[in-house]
């Protein structure tokens, strides 16, 4: 599996700066950056100021809000003095995320208020990307960046948007900057980072489009998997979340969730949604375990752990779950974690879950 991490933010800052470079001799501060409402150098500054806060997030553990601090340029900064800070903040921010630990989160708003290492990576290059088409736009510059780098940052901060036959087309689609055949224009936009929902020993982290397309062709999806995981229920849920985002209609708050054991950050197992609340407002729950974690309560945790974020949204009533008769040990499962039994035959049993409205 591609990551995304440093190595991926320094790339897009080598080509917006090698653009860049071929206009320092330019007048930035009187040229707008395109259709924003500030100049290229405004642009240029927000650029390293984001690099520097999504390195000041993680490198301060920051969990409640932003870090207080922002960077300004020194009166009389030239523009290759410019390129000069953005290429610094971006050293910052990529080593910053080579030393940070997977399982850290920081704070950022968009939407679940906080993201991980690769999330403030994606963040990262999504800026450089953007911003760099701005002022190219600006200064009347062609400005063409990786498929591939835009590909990676589509698959984990936007989830929620189909993907096309040109990435960078899409991405610029879905940051408001252009227009795609048969689809609508942008006039809002945020990118989306992956859903963590706490349980006592587990966290159960929402997977992105990159990490189901690499657990469905086989792999680990960025995840350390104690052995023999993932089971294959997994494999086959990323699959078909997978098909909902080719097809653009994933909601990744109602998609796939990996297990991840809080003292060891070890993933135990999946679980996840068949699809957003129906016309009854009921959710449909499945999971599974890697054998190797079996007998420790981690299905019965999470189950209930991610059956409550559940019937916290206004949009839901109950939880619905199935299970084989056969299954005695799935059955006991869904017992533990508070479901009725509503239905059955001798080939499948039903549970049910309801909330305070339901």
């Amino acid at each position: 599996m591609r990551s995304m991490g440093g190595e991926q933010v320094e790339e897009a800052v080598a080509s917006a700066v090698a653009l860049l470079r071929t206009a320092t001799d330019r007048d930035w501060e009187a040229t707008a950056a395109g259709r924003l409402k500030w100049s290229c150098r405004e642009t240029a500054e927000h650029i390293a100021g984001d690099l520097i806060a999504y390195a000041g997030q993680l490198a301060g553990r920051a969990t409640e809000a932003y870090v207080p601090f922002e960077i300004t340029f020194d009166d009389g900064t030239d523009n290759e003095g410019v390129l000069h800070v953005i290429e610094t903040t971006c050293a910052l921010l990529a080593a910053t995320l080579r030393t940070t630990p997977r399982e850290v989160r920081a704070f950022h708003p968009y939407p679940f208020r906080s993201a991980n290492r690769e999330g403030f990576a994606a963040m990262g290059v999504t800026e450089v990307l953007a911003h760099t088409h701005d002022i190219a736009e600006g200064l009347g510059l062609a400005y063409e960046p990786p498929a591939e780098l835009c590909a990676d940052v589509l698959a984990r901060i936007f989830p929620h948007v189909r993907p096309g036959d040109d990435p960078w087309r899409t991405l610029l689609w879905a940051t408001g900057r252009g227009e795609l055949p048969g689809r609508a224009p942008v006039t809002a936009w945020r990118w989306l980072n992956n859903l963590v929902v706490p349980a006592e020993r587990l966290t159960l982290q929402g997977v992105t489009p990159a990490a189901a397309t690499d657990l469905a062709a086989g792999g680990d999806g960025g995840f350390e998997w104690v052995e023999g995981g993932p089971f294959q229920g997994t494999r086959d849920a990323a699959g078909m979340l997978l098909k909902a985002y080719e097809a653009g209609v994933h909601r990744p708050e109602w998609g796939v969730f990996v297990l991840v054991r809080r003292q060891d950050g070890r993933a135990v197992g999946g679980m996840g949604f068949h699809g957003a609340p129906d016309e009854e407002d009921r959710v449909e729950i499945g999971y599974d375990l890697a054998e190797a974690a079996r007998g420790h309560g981690y299905a019965t945790e999470g189950l209930r752990a991610l059956s409550a974020w559940a019937l916290a949204r206004e949009e839901v009533v109950s939880v619905f779950a199935t299970t084989e008769p056969a299954n005695l040990a799935s059955q006991a499962v869904i017992v533990r974690a508070g479901f009725t039994r509503v239905a059955g035959d001798e080939k499948q049993l039903a549970y049910e879950l309801r909330g305070t409205r339901g």
